[in-house]
């Protein structure tokens, strides 16, 4: 007899239907479930038919207390996937948010960045999270300095559209360019793009703007198309449905909470662009990642750009902390990362993609850059 299974699950935002893609690959596996799901927003109040609800299980992200209770009162087994809160008494599965602002932070350093901005939301416990790993990383990995903005995301303490794209305009005014921003969502970069056009200040060659989620149609609204982290949502909702499977089988509740650590960075043109004073070395560090996938040589780098091989090896570790060649690798393995992510194609096809003449060569570079086989990269990035 299958189960009959519960998803209160916002069908509002792409984070949340992407959670329930991976509820729905986890069943096409096993097969064993009845699902009842309810179309929701994010602030809707508990349905009425939890009350006497007799089912056997449920996945939710609860995002109000009053939810939370009253799926808790219910008696049946549940995971829950909120993140708006700390860590819960129930077994709970969620996006590594320290993962993602690390992530982040990563991407804009790699591009010369001195000076920084997070743009979050007040209370949240998802975006304080990115923002303190964010910040903790840009601090320790560079000179400059991190400004802070954040605001109330919902509630009475909310301020309309108008009058909140005016604070984060003048925010954004108080800044000196060049800089690079982190917003802790693409709501939040789309809001840090409009402000940047309001004050004639270019995306990306002033500012870079980063978000998160990767939610594809709001990211190309954004004009230029928004960079985004890629969470992995589905991944959270398979591993809910996994630890689902296995309360509604008898096993004791998770004794801590389940991080998911982020896919990637899908880079748009609103951070292509590397933040060095020197013109020369930035136009080398434009033609590596350009062309390295390509099969790419340092002297290649050399002979096609302005500047001398020592020239180029001092001034890339300067602003890099690594070695052109290192550069190269460096961007063929990130292409790696997009197509084991984004296909099934074979290693031997991406290592011919990526720049790599031997596939085995490809294996041992992706080895010592991530520290893992492509194997389980892929296993984990899919699973």
């Amino acid at each position: 007899m299958k189960r009959h299974v519960a998803l209160i699950i916002e069908t509002s935002s792409i984070y949340g239907r992407d959670l329930l893609a991976g509820v729905v690959r986890y069943m096409r596996v096993h097969d064993r479930w009845s699902v009842f799901l309810e179309q929701r927003d994010l602030f809707k109040q508990p349905p009425a038919w939890l009350n006497n609800w007799q089912g056997d299980g449920i996945i939710s992200r609860a995002t109000t207390p009053r939810l939370l209770d009253a799926i808790s009162n219910t008696g049946v087994p549940f995971v829950e996937l909120t993140d708006r809160k700390g860590d819960v008494e129930f077994s709970q599965v969620r996006s590594d948010d320290a993962a993602i602002g690390r992530m982040g932070a990563e991407h804009l350093l790699e591009r010369g960045f001195e000076r920084f901005g997070f743009c979050g939301y007040k209370g949240e416990a998802w975006s304080n999270r990115r923002e303190e790993a964010f910040v903790g990383m840009v601090d320790g990995k560079s000179s400059g300095e991190c400004s802070i903005y954040n605001s109330a995301w919902q509630g009475r303490a909310a301020r309309n559209w108008e009058d909140e794209q005016q604070c984060i305009t003048d925010w954004l005014r108080s800044l000196t360019p060049p800089f690079a921003v982190m917003a802790c969502n693409d709501i939040r970069g789309q809001q840090v793009i409009d402000a940047c056009s309001e004050l004639d200040l270019a995306v990306p060659e002033q500012v870079v703007v980063m978000g998160v989620d990767n939610d594809e149609l709001l990211c190309r609204i954004c004009s230029p198309p928004l960079t985004s982290v890629i969470p992995n949502a589905q991944g959270v909702g398979f591993r809910a449905a996994e630890v689902l499977a296995g309360l509604m089988d008898g096993e004791s509740p998770l004794s801590e909470v389940q991080l998911v650590e982020p896919l990637g960075v899908a880079t748009r043109q609103s951070t292509d662009v590397v933040a060095i004073d020197d013109r020369d070395i930035a136009a080398a560090l434009r033609y590596i990642r350009e062309h390295a996938c390509r099969g790419l040589t340092v002297d290649e780098v050399v002979r096609n750009n302005s500047v001398s091989r020592s020239t180029l090896e001092r001034q890339v570790r300067k602003y890099l902390g690594r070695t052109p060649q290192a550069e190269i690798r460096f961007v063929q393995v990130k292409r790696v990362r997009e197509l084991l992510i984004s296909t099934d194609l074979s290693a031997e096809q991406i290592a011919a993609l990526c720049g790599f003449e031997h596939p085995e060569y490809l294996h041992v570079v992706f080895k010592r850059v991530t520290g893992m086989t492509i194997g389980t990269f892929r296993k984990q990035a899919k699973p």
